[in-house]
């Protein structure tokens, strides 16, 4: 199950603040509001689907060092830019560096709530698959070396008969082994079993 969306917000404009969260909090949202950066960035991730409502001009760093500072964590967080001084550069430098919208202040109401529902469903479809990832690279240790080295054999497009010569085993042997990988993955079919190494950058093993 995913857990609640967040929408985190960052501006030194208290009135801001207050006036974002009870908009976001009339619609549904969870929100964590912040005043500066270092207070952010300090604060515990959420576990779930998150957006960060990011000012661009704060009082000890800009939206673009924040910006920055999570690229470097490798947190990959959709980024909604506000501004009330914007410029065409500032917004082109916003978008290339990894940001979906970029706002203009005063906010409309409507268009700010598009911009937050549409980022949220993309950290949704992300947050899913970084955990379908994250379950495939724990069932793949759980393989045995030898589970390990079938399954390798078997997205190379090895046949029961071919993976068994591989390994100086019985072709029933090898068709035990490759059972036990596919109900370890849980697998439903060879092509799932590919789709899954691909993920997870494991190389196929083709005939020696």
């Amino acid at each position: 199950m995913i857990a609640m969306p967040t929408v985190f917000v960052i501006d030194d404009d208290v009135s801001v603040r207050e006036g974002l969260t009870n908009l976001l909090e009339s619609a549904d949202l969870r929100v964590c509001a912040f005043e500066t950066a270092d207070a952010f960035l300090a604060a515990e991730t959420a576990s779930g689907p998150a957006c960060l409502l990011l000012d661009v001009r704060l009082q000890e760093a800009s939206g673009f060092d924040v910006q920055q500072a999570l690229a470097a964590r490798g947190q990959k967080i959709p980024i909604i830019f506000m501004t009330g001084f914007g410029t065409i550069p500032m917004s082109v430098r916003a978008i290339k560096a990894g940001a979906v919208e970029f706002l203009t202040k005063p906010l409309d109401a409507e268009q700010m709530l598009a911009a937050v529902c549409a980022a949220l469903g993309n950290a949704a479809i992300h947050h899913r698959d970084g955990q379908r990832e994250a379950d495939w690279q724990r069932r793949h240790a759980s393989l045995t070396p030898r589970e390990q080295e079938v399954m390798a054999l078997a997205i190379g497009g090895l046949m029961n008969k071919q993976v068994a010569a591989e390994l100086g085993t019985s072709e029933i042997t090898a068709k035990v082994h490759k059972r036990r990988v596919m109900e370890k993955m849980g697998a439903r079919s060879l092509a799932d079993l590919v789709r899954m190494a691909e993920k997870l950058n494991i190389e196929a093993q083709k005939n020696r």
